[in-house]
């Protein structure tokens, strides 16, 4: 295969996503184009180099060894132009701009409540928070700062541990615990995750109070076990900062021992040292600080 030098990034990356997607229809939507333009894209690139680069399969299209080559080396000049794209945004010095923090839907929720504050000490900076389960990639900055329970096996990245969350039992203010013994409360009728989310904190330990059974609501978000328990559907375990600071609910019993989940703050570390995302870590770091005891259940 003989590539001219002269072919341009923007026809390479149409090339990488076809690559990626496999079809021009979910290529297209990804690079926000027309289906066409990425055929006379892909076609014209072909005729630039010299070679097929894919296989028309009735379902898809699949990279030919020619293909799989500059394959290669354009995953190589992608990681390349990230990194630029990342250092270039690290010259400001300026403590303003747009910054995006994605999190789970409890946290984004805690971090939105707390927002005032945040802009009036970060008066230039825009905030874009992002409630999110999936872990955004900083290296193509999706997001510029995560907040998660679990830190990534990923090269680049730099945390900083935040916290310890607590969890407790809630009922809404109406919904009537005659004794918060396991016995008691296995009895009666809970909200708590589906199938698909059963890893998250305190789902086991509603499972073995509940003999193996499971929750008679269920849900995909933190959001949604709020206002079912709000609304008196059930008992359901909770972040102690979701829970407690919430008027139409009170706790059941105390913190639960074996159920907590640490928070972390991830960075890719070419963004670290960018004065505006400088700014919004220390001032999370701080609102954690600050708000240490309902984070731990002790408010």
């Amino acid at each position: 295969m003989n590539m001219d030098m002269n072919a341009n990034w923007d026809d390479l990356r149409v090339f990488l996503t076809l690559a990626r997607e496999g079809t021009l229809t979910t290529a297209a939507k990804a690079l926000g184009v027309s289906h066409p333009t990425v055929a006379r894209r892909v076609q014209a690139l072909e005729k630039q180099i010299g070679a097929r680069l894919f296989e028309r399969l009735p379902d898809r299209f699949a990279p030919t060894s020619a293909g799989e080559q500059l394959l290669a080396d354009t995953e190589a000049m992608e990681k390349a132009a990230l990194s630029i794209h990342r250092r270039s945004a690290g010259l400001s010095d300026a403590v303003s701009g747009v910054v995006r923090l994605s999190a789970g839907e409890a946290m984004a929720a805690l971090i939105a409540r707390h927002l005032p504050e945040l802009r009036r000490q970060l008066r230039q900076i825009e905030f874009e928070v992002i409630a999110s389960h999936t872990l955004a990639n900083l290296s193509r900055r999706e997001a510029d700062l995560l907040i998660r329970e679990q830190v990534p096996e990923l090269g680049g990245i730099v945390t900083r541990k935040l916290g310890r969350v607590a969890y407790a039992v809630y009922a809404g203010r109406d919904f009537k615990v005659s004794r918060p013994t396991s016995a008691a409360l296995g009895g009666l009728p809970w909200i708590g995750f589906d199938d698909d989310h059963s890893y998250f904190p305190g789902q086991q330990w509603l499972r073995e109070l509940l003999a193996g059974q499971r929750p008679v609501v269920r849900g995909n978000n933190w959001l949604v076990l709020l206002e079912a328990a709000r609304a008196g559907a059930g008992l359901a375990v909770l972040p102690c900062y979701l829970g407690d600071p919430e008027p139409a609910l009170h706790r059941v019993g105390g913190v639960i021992p074996d159920v907590f989940a640490d928070q972390w703050l991830l960075v890719h570390r070419d963004l670290r040292a960018l004065p505006r995302v400088r700014a919004v870590m220390d001032a999370v770091v701080e609102l954690f600080q600050r708000e240490r005891a309902l984070i731990e259940g002790r408010s």
